[in-house]
């Protein structure tokens, strides 16, 4: 019972009020502390919107909080009178989320395991969901609650009435109020009903009399001195509200989000515009051929972001605290106010309010003056006194309620800006005490000050999850302590690295201390008691974290009842690499050696193991594939362990078991570590492995090993299945085939191991290339048959299994384990043992073949490393072969490696075999890009923790000139200044005016002109004599020699160490020049991957006479952060299902469970987060699909505002939500709008990757067509150009792409009146067509038509040429050509097209009646299979699909069949073609 208390005071701990710990732990974090979702509880309901459709759908639109935001009644939500309408659904983006389906099935794993199976991987997710959603419906009950409209009456204003849900607690109420525009500027009240205070913390359902109708009084309290402060701060907070400071330095979770400012409002509100009044002239840097993209375009429309100035200065007064008398007298604090008519008040705070004292700034009289404006909230005595503050306070009130809800909420976590405008910096007392305060931000509405994370962390986790109600609130509770510890962490390490905090070991060197704050325990990531020393010295310790932190969140993920990991999170800053824990409680208190019950703390020399460790660890390992293994003591006695020998178990003071160390998780990848006993295969030593890394602590990924065991029990299937088919024929056939069965017996009998090893592989080879095919999204019908045999047989081989007798069935399995290596002579089992290279370690070595071989164990991991290098890298560049959604910076690529469990130590091979494909260029310039920035990333590092931080912006300015110009790069402070500094021993910035005459004579003409630019006038090669001679004196400046040629030198020999791979350029110029790199490109991605704010300015990199980059260019450096994300299950559940059934055609269920998962999301996460702006995009896909656009604008623009908020304004997936959105109001009839946010997409693209890329090509197209349905012709006709280049060069001169993009030129060219070169790109797309489709195929037939047309009107036009010129003059009757633009619904037709969305002409009835065909065919396969067979049908369905359209270029993105048919013809192409031009 004690530990059960303790949870639930921890729990009222982290609701912000002790007072009622029953009641807060089951509230957990519904109630606020800092909760961010109820800001946005305003007036828009966040979950469904405040758009037209939903009011349409038949909901209310409710002010509510969005964490209890009940789901949308799907029944109601879709029954806005849509056919039924099936799609299938093959969006590339999310297909790879079925990867794991194919697996969970064949095992036969319950769906419960499944989905576990799905969330512990990262890329992998379950097609099992559904059913452990549906054995959930009863729960989902709880979460529809019941909505209650009641009246709220508050002194001054209007009664109110809101609609609330009987779940939400009454302290949302107060949440709502604050937010309202009426009476955000209350603070400091109760709520009443009959005369009766509500408890804050008390859920609506539970308050007997409130009942539909009520009216809650809002009376107004006394302040106290907490609630007076609060008051402060709140009336600052809404007075910054549109200031952008915040979002620009990195605070309280703020971002930015330009979308509003693009579209000028919300898209909702405004009228359809008609074609011709609109204005489509692209800006000069959107407009192909671009070169460099400007930078201030970025961040649009800074002037005017920050709203008027209500006041000149709020702050404390120099009085406080109140002395003794006045305290007596009932003053709570001062404060000072200069309006800005110039007048300057002091104010006292009381028990009753706010009202104005006769205190000047010199002298104290606390007493009221006359008149004194007693008022009980600040605004109100503030808006009395000036008029200015009040017109202004009103401006700013009536703009914060306009924005969308989205921009107000705070994200999970701070999104940092990598550029930033100068911003002005004004007085805010309150800012001024948040930072020399230690305390967290809003930590002082928490009793007892500094929180405990490790208990909160913890006690979390064990909070019940047998319903779902449970299980959110249990996700939910997880999620928040997270997202505050990461806060928290964050903001320590800075602490720390900035010299704040005290270290606990002060007498030790500085790499070597260890610091405390807010109970967080802090380490650098320094090699300090040669700890790392066998392992790679400081690089071991640097990456040691990173892989620490892999470790916490697969164990996270497994998430084992009574395992217990530490909160952790990595910062890197200013150079330095911070690791923040947790605490175990008692750890200080005793020696490690002592506390250490499991595992080893010197690599293995001493081992302990402990019987409850192995049970917890057991369970784990099953998930995670680690074998259970026995290693030798210090006393040769065999010890039993079940993780690497690295991992610690500690048993805290709190009697949990905590495990930490987690760094070698997984098994070590033999590729990179050179080991005597080692013979890599044949292929792997001709691509240069072993290569010797820097540390030997690299190990493989996850993603990996499970694609590994997925590869190998696809072949042991089949090799199961070719046996038992011998079996079978021999049965049959045995007078006729004698000879052929003993041919192929014998030889099996007698094989030796590497025999085995080389038929397995060449099976695996065949396999892979099956499952390209497969993953590859065109199967034409033979790669289906093909398919289909393959389950065939595997149905057949499990059939058989039973049905033959018992012992021939067991040995075909025993012969199966054996060629695919298992483990397990007779079951297929394949686990990794961490330990099985690591030095040092005397394993137990079981008897040969057995499971303990470690002989076995040894080869099952190089196999595990050969397969990465031999399937993964091909089959990861194959998967981009079709471009469908393609990598667009170094983030996504990495994202990209990772899913496939590829290594970024192996960027330098997939750089090289990228480099042999000319259609992947692009991805090959990508490549290298990332290359060159995490290796300058290297040398930045270590470049910095030698600077000394009054020269930080010095140096880092010179840096960046160094790396991306070739100009002057004189280091803004010469050697000599330095000396001068030293021994003035003067801090602060230098001055440039004085700094000219102690500087060196000018020794040329250059330095002549660096002084008068007012840098340090010493040349390059003074400095570094100068320096040279004092290097000994002061090391820390030796950042001032570096120059753009060492700098690079440098970079190359980084990439040839680390990567093994030739970089062969010298400078920036000769970088971009042969890999076509864009210098602002590079300039963005190092930004963000070191951390550095610099100035929103146009760079001109070019410059050859004073630096590009100064001092006063660096803005700041943040933090680069690294933590587990909590993941909400059920969500993810739903949100697969949902995705599964739409790839099934199934739009509507598709819908709702899409809906349904949002709305989980929304009660884990609150109303921001990065999974709920993929569901909202999901949803807005399939409205469009089923038919309502308009709602699919409605819900993309969340979408957008979500992505900018969450991810950057300029990520990779921002620009795909604008190109989403900008479809979906076209399709509204918004024809500018959809323009002017392609041009934001597609100068965000260019700025992060350049011009050379398929998706501008897709960006490309759509900006021609509608410039193209404005008459556009000229500026049309541009774009189309490109894409057309674009498309030739990724998709070959044969692809349905460039077909389109020939026909859209003809359309242009037509329009235009140059009938003769139409007439020639019209050919194009015929000879296309005609040869990929065939003579008959309706696409053929059309463009023939189109020829047709356009020969008529050549012909037409010479003819009246030939008249004119044989005349001699111009007759007057010159008919006019005919040219009819486009109509509107042609040009969606084409968008849609283009975007991959094609509506299939197909009846309800032949859907049906495919399906129960399908089915039937599937049923008589598989009598035996328990497995369901949902996702054979949608793999069948598709590929019928497919078949109906069978094209040779990439399945469209979204297939959907709409019952209704919007052509006349049926269009078998991905690309619907209409012809418009001339008729």
């Amino acid at each position: 019972m004690a530990l059960e208390i303790d949870a639930k005071n921890a729990a009222a701990a982290t609701t912000g009020d002790a007072g009622a710990p029953g009641k807060a732990k089951a509230k957990e974090n519904k109630s606020n502390s800092n909760n961010n979702n109820a800001l946005a509880a305003g007036e828009k309901n966040l979950v469904n919107g405040n758009s037209a459709a939903t009011k349409k759908k038949g909901k209310k639109n409710r002010n509510k909080t969005p964490p209890q935001q009940d789901a949308i009644d799907a029944s109601e939500a879709l029954s806005n009178g849509h056919a039924e309408k099936a799609s299938v659904n093959g969006d590339t983006a999310d297909a790879n989320a079925n990867m794991l389906e194919k697996k969970v099935d064949e095992e036969g794993a319950t769906a419960t395991e499944a989905a576990e199976v799905g969330s512990s991987g990262d890329g992998g997710a379950t097609g099992e969901g559904e059913a452990a959603a549906s054995g959930e419906d009863v729960d989902l009950d709880a979460l529809h609650d019941i909505g209650i409209t009641v009246n709220i009456s508050s002194p001054g204003t209007d009664v109110l009435s809101v609609q609330l849900s009987s779940m939400e607690l009454v302290q949302e109420i107060h949440q709502l109020l604050m937010d309202r525009e009426e009476t955000c500027h209350r603070t400091c009240f109760s709520l009443q009903l009959d005369n009766v205070t509500l408890d804050n913390f008390a859920e609506l359902k539970t308050i007997e009399p409130l009942e539909q109708g009520s009216t809650i009084r809002v009376v107004e309290e006394p302040y106290t001195m907490r609630e007076a402060r609060i008051h402060v701060r709140h009336v600052r907070d809404l007075l910054k509200n549109l200031d952008p400071a915040d979002a620009y330095n990195g605070i309280d979770c703020t971002s930015l989000t330009y979308l509003n400012t693009i579209t000028q409002g919300d898209l909702l509100d405004k009228k359809r515009t008609r074609p011709d009044s609109v204005d489509c002239t692209p800006p000069d840097y959107v407009t192909p051929g671009v070169r460099e993209p400007p930078l201030l375009p970025l961040h649009p429309n800074i002037k005017n972001a920050k709203g008027p100035q209500a006041l000149k200065v709020l702050t404390t007064s120099a009085w406080n605290p109140p002395p003794g008398p006045r305290k007596l007298h009932g003053d709570l604090m001062y404060l000072y106010v200069v309006t800005m008519e110039d007048k300057r008040f002091h104010i006292s705070a009381c028990s009753k309010g706010f009202y104005i004292n006769q205190s000047t700034d010199e002298c104290f009289n606390p007493k009221p003056d006359n008149p004194s404006h007693l008022s009980h909230s600040l605004i109100d005595l503030l808006s009395h006194i000036s008029p200015s503050f009040r017109r202004a306070f009103q401006t700013i009130q009536k703009r914060r309620t306009m924005r969308h809800a989205f921009e107000r909420v705070a994200t999970p976590y701070q999104v940092y800006q990598w550029a930033a405008p100068q911003l002005e910096h004004t007085v805010d007392a309150i800012r001024a005490e948040d930072a020399f305060s230690s305390k967290l931000g809003y930590e002082e509405h928490i009793p007892g000050q500094t929180r405990d994370w490790n208990e909160e962390l913890q006690t979390t986790r064990e909070l019940p999850r047998k319903t779902l109600p449970e299980r959110l609130l249990r996700e939910r509770a997880i999620f928040k302590v997270h997202g505050d510890f990461v806060t928290a962490a964050t903001r320590g390490a800075m602490a720390v690295i900035d010299g704040n905090v005290l270290a606990i070991n002060p007498g030790e060197d500085a790499k070597m201390q260890m610091f405390i704050w807010n109970n967080i325990f802090f380490s650098l990531g320094f090699d300090v008691r040669d700890h790392y020393k066998e392992l790679g010295g400081d690089h071991a310790a640097f990456v040691a974290p990173r892989y620490d932190l892999h470790g916490v969140r697969v164990y996270n993920a497994v998430d084992i009842e009574g395992l217990y990991t530490l909160g952790t999170v990595v910062i890197d800053y200013r150079g330095y690499r911070v690791t923040a824990q947790s605490i175990i409680p008692g750890i200080l208190e005793r020696e490690q050696e002592q506390s250490v019950v499991y595992g080893s703390i010197d690599f293995g020399k001493t081992v302990l193991s402990h019987p409850k460790y192995l049970e917890l660890l057991r369970l784990a390992g099953k998930r995670l594939k680690i074998l259970p293994h026995s290693v030798l003591n210090e006393r040769d006695e065999p010890v039993e362990l079940c993780s690497s020998v690295e991992c610690k178990g500690i048993i805290g003071n709190d009697g949990r078991h905590y495990i930490l160390d987690l760094l070698r998780t997984f098994p070590p990848d033999v590729n990179f570590l050179k080991l005597e006993d080692v013979q890599l295969g044949k292929e792997l030593i001709d691509m240069g492995f072993p290569i010797e890394h820097r540390h030997k602590l690299c190990c493989l990924r996850q993603e990996l090993l499970e694609a590994f065991i997925e590869d190998r029990y696809v072949t042991f299937i089949r090799i199961a299945a070719v046996h038992l088919q011998q079996l079978n024929a021999k049965k049959q056939a045995e007078k006729e085939l004698p000879s052929i069965v003993e041919k192929q017996e014998e030889p099996e009998k007698e094989q030796t191991e590497k025999e085995k090893q080389t038929e397995k592989e060449k099976e695996e080879e065949k396999e892979n290339d099956k499952e390209d095919e497969q993953k590859e999204s065109k199967p034409s019908p033979s790669e289906t048959k093909s398919a289909e045999a393959m389950v065939n047989a595997i149905r057949e081989a499990q059939s058989n299994v039973a049905v033959s007798n018992e012992v021939q069935a067991a040995e075909v399995v025993k012969r199966a384990c054996a060629a695919v290596g298992s483990l397990k002579e007779k079951e297929f089992d394949f686990r990794f043992n961490p330990d099985v290279f690591s030095p040092g370690i005397r394993h137990v070595d079981g008897p040969e073949g057995g499971i303990q071989s470690l002989a076995k164990q040894k080869r099952l991991v190089q196999d595990a490393a050969e397969f990465l290098v031999l399937k993964q890298i091909p089959a990861f560049i194959k998967e981009h072969m079709a471009h469908s959604s393609p990598p667009i910076d170094g983030q996504s690529l990495t994202e990209s490696l990772h899913s496939h469990g590829i290594n970024v130590r192996y960027l330098g091979k997939v750089v090289k075999m990228l480099g042999q494909m000319p259609r992947m260029d692009y991805l090959h310039r990508i490549a290298i890009l990332e290359l060159i920035v995490r290796a300058t990333k290297h040398i930045y590092y270590t470049y910095m923790q030698s600077t000394e931080p009054l020269h930080l912006s010095a140096a880092i300015s010179h840096f960046l000139n160094c790396l991306l110009t070739t100009g002057p790069v004189n280091p803004a402070v010469s050697s000599e200044d330095v000396h001068k500094k030293q021994s003035r021993n003067n801090g602060g910035k230098h001055n440039k005016h004085n700094k000219t005459n102690k500087t060196t004579k000018p020794q040329s003409a250059s330095a002549a002109a660096a002084t008068q630019n007012g840098h340090s006038s010493s040349t390059a090669n003074v400095s570094t004599n100068a320096a040279s001679n004092n290097a000994s004196s002061n090391s820390s400046y030796d950042w001032t020699l570096v120059t753009p040629r060492s700098l690079w030198q440098q970079i190359r020999k980084e990439v040839k160490a680390y990567w093994n791979w030739e970089l062969d350029c010298d400078s920036i110029e000769s970088a971009s020049a042969k890999y076509g790199l864009l210098r602002i490109s590079l300039l963005r991605a190092f930004c963000l991957k070191v951390g550095i704010q610099v100035l929103l300015r146009e760079y001109n990199f070019e410059s050859k006479h004073k630096p590009t980059f100064g001092d006063d260019d660096i803005v700041n450096v943040f933090p680069v952060v690294k933590h587990i994300s909590p993941r909400a299950s059920d969500a993810y559940n739903f949100y697969t299902t949902g995705q599964a059934k739409s790839q099934q055609g199934m739009l509507k269920e598709g819908y709702e469970l899409i809906s349904e998962a949002l709305n989980l999301l929304n009660n884990v996460f609150g109303a921001m987060h990065v999974e709920n702006g993929s569901c909202l995009r999901m949803l807005a896909r399939l409205s469009y699909l089923l038919g309502d656009a308009q709602d699919a604008l409605a819900i993309q623009q969340r979408a957008v505002i979500m992505s900018e908020r969450v991810n950057g304004i300029d990520h990779p997936s921002t620009i795909l939500e604008y190109t989403h959105l900008s479809l979906y109001s076209f399709a509204n009839g918004h024809v500018g709008m959809s323009l002017k946010l392609l041009y934001r997409a597609r100068y965000l693209l260019v700025l992060i990757c350049g011009e050379d890329h398929p998706e501008v090509a897709l960006i490309d197209s759509n900006i021609s067509l509608i410039l193209h349905a404005l008459g556009e012709y000229e500026l049309s006709l541009r774009f189309i150009e490109h894409a057309l280049k674009l498309n030739l060069k990724y998709f070959g001169n044969k692809a349905m792409h460039v077909a389109v993009s020939y026909h859209l030129m003809a359309r242009i060219q037509s329009c235009m009146g140059d009938f003769r070169s139409a007439l020639n790109n019209e050919k194009e797309t015929y000879s296309i067509y005609k040869s990929q489709l065939g003579e008959k195929h309706d696409k053929t037939r059309e463009s023939a038509e189109c020829l047709r047309l356009l020969t008529h009107e050549a012909v037409a036009l010479q003819r009246k040429m030939n008249d004119i010129y044989s005349n001699g003059k111009l007759t007057s009757d010159l008919p006019p050509i005919h040219i009819t633009p486009p109509s509107m619904g042609s040009v969606l037709e084409m968008l849609n097209t283009i975007n991959g969305i094609l509506f299939v002409h197909i009846s309800q009835k032949d859907i049906v009646k495919v399906r129960s065909q399908i089915e039937k065919h599937l049923k008589t396969n598989s009598d035996e299979s328990d497995a369901t067979d949902d996702n054979e049908v949608t793999a069948a369905l598709k590929t019928f699909v497919a078949a109906i359209n069978y094209n040779e270029t990439e399945q469209p993105k979204d297939v959907s069949e709409a019952g209704a048919p919007t052509a006349a013809q049926l269009t078998n192409g991905s690309e619907e073609l209409t012809t418009t031009v001339s008729s």
